[in-house]
């Protein structure tokens, strides 16, 4: 019996396979891919390495200079600062740029890890000079995050600020990274997540413990922030995370 597989013909049953446009172009591409990759990981490691310990800040790139949480964000740094620590974000505008400007004013470290995006994304101008990171990868950049932080501090903030805070929490929930303080501020704005949180994913599905809540602080002063901070390196060193 001829086989079926010979002079090109198909096994019997078996589905077409989808197959890239461009694969040849592709592969080329990937490869100089993996390189750029390196090189950003490899920057962002010798510059970050020199900078004393900061609390990461993310939040909204949207959020106005007048709105209520920018200013937080302001007196949120610039406490931070006040209690030893440089201060981290995004390098944008909106609730980065209340950031910076708090770190900024207030004499401290203030680092930017800006990345180039279609919209909303640009340098402020309260970055240290020495201290502004671009990035072409997101996960480059939110690798310096969660390395360099000693807490990161959470304001109000859309599906990138969302992606930031669960991200940060599945590494310390998987020990993937040393445990470190996620500060929620802005109860108005966080409580429907986490009751949500509780009652779905904790009490209703079971696809998360108990203690994993217990990463989670919600505050709605800068005086809240620095006690939390204070506490937990009361009893940590401070590190790098991984």
């Amino acid at each position: 019996m001829k086989d079926s597989t010979q002079d090109g013909g198909k096994k019997p049953g078996r589905k077409s396979v989808k197959e890239w446009n461009e694969s040849k172009a592709m592969k080329a591409s990937n490869s100089w891919t993996v390189l750029k990759v390196i090189a950003e990981f490899v920057d962002g490691y010798e510059r970050m390495n020199q900078i004393d310990p900061c609390v990461s800040i993310f939040g909204s790139a949207r959020t106005p200079t007048e709105d209520t949480y920018y200013k937080l964000s302001t007196e949120v740094a610039a406490a931070i600062v006040e209690a030893g620590y440089g201060v981290i974000t995004g390098g944008g505008p909106g609730i980065m740029e209340a950031g910076n400007k708090g770190a900024h004013l207030a004499g401290g470290t203030s680092v930017g890890l800006n990345i180039e995006l279609p919209f909303e994304q640009h340098n402020n101008p309260y970055i240290d000079r020495d201290k502004s990171l671009d990035f072409d990868y997101f996960f480059v950049r939110k690798v310096m995050f969660v390395k360099y932080s000693q807490g990161i501090v959470v304001m109000p903030g859309g599906f990138g600020t969302l992606d930031e805070l669960f991200e940060a929490i599945t590494l310390i929930q998987t020990k993937k990274i040393e445990k470190f303080p996620v500060i929620l501020v802005g109860s108005t704005f966080w409580n429907g997540l986490l009751v949500w949180i509780k009652a779905t994913l904790l009490e209703r599905f079971e696809t998360i413990s108990a203690k994993d809540l217990d990463l989670i602080h919600v505050v709605d002063t800068s005086e809240e922030v620095i006690a939390i901070l204070n506490n937990f390196y009361n009893e940590y060193q401070l590190s790098p995370n991984f």
